[in-house]
């Protein structure tokens, strides 16, 4: 059981029974906070789901309502709690929403940029890493190719740094594609084949990804 929720117990039976509320308020912080933890790993895992029934061959699975609804709950409890590293992920995730789910770069940016200032805010790399991603994904739906490889080069660093080598991998491979609509695939190519050589062994789950961009260069 976490902690928090024991805490809890024991403020309700001293309130109740021994006629002392002093940690109530406290303690409803407390909860607020793993409301919103539990709010934003639920949602993350229904993204998940999503993500498995997309590769898997389903081109376009149905939208699971209650995911906006848990990363909204958990950005506006972090919010309240004035808790900037959780609610600048909650708010990234609520981007992702938007462009993975819905498609709509046009509502997921103005929420990746505010994510964004509160991650770098609370010095949240990984959050950081993973907005700029999403980003350069969306400057490269919008023809912007040179904002795309520089977000896109700003999060691998950060990733590197951090040895999430699976994100790195990711990254490359979006890489590979903007060095194809700049006209260099010799980079491309390069980018593809480090892609590859890293999720064989840190990320496996990313190698169709990398098969597909190898066969998008051949072609």
């Amino acid at each position: 059981m976490d902690d928090r929720i024991e805490r809890a117990r024991e403020v309700y039976e001293r309130a109740v029974y021994g006629g002392n509320p002093t940690g109530l308020a406290a303690s409803e912080r407390d909860l607020d906070a793993v409301e919103a933890d539990l709010a934003l790993a639920r949602g993350r895992l229904i993204h998940a789901r999503y993500l498995e029934q997309r590769d898997s061959g389903h081109t376009d699975p149905a939208e699971d309502a209650r995911e906006l609804v848990l990363f909204e709950r958990a950005a506006h409890l972090y919010r309240m709690l004035g808790d900037a590293r959780g609610e600048g992920e909650g708010l990234f995730w609520i981007g992702a929403f938007h462009q993975i789910i819905r498609h709509d770069n046009e509502a997921a940016v103005p929420v990746l940029e505010r994510s964004r200032e509160l991650a770098a805010r609370a010095d949240d790399m990984l959050t950081l890493s993973d907005v700029l991603r999403h980003l350069g994904i969306a400057a490269h739906a919008a023809g912007r190719l040179d904002v795309a490889r520089s977000h896109l080069e700003d999060s691998t660093r950060i990733r590197r740094n951090l040895g999430f080598l699976p994100g790195v991998a990711a990254n490359l491979i979006g890489l590979a594609y903007i060095a194809v609509g700049d006209g260099r695939s010799d980079d491309a190519r390069t980018l593809i084949e480090e892609a590859g050589s890293l999720a064989k062994d840190a990320a496996p789950g990313v190698m169709r990804h990398v098969e597909e961009a190898r066969a998008h260069l051949a072609a």
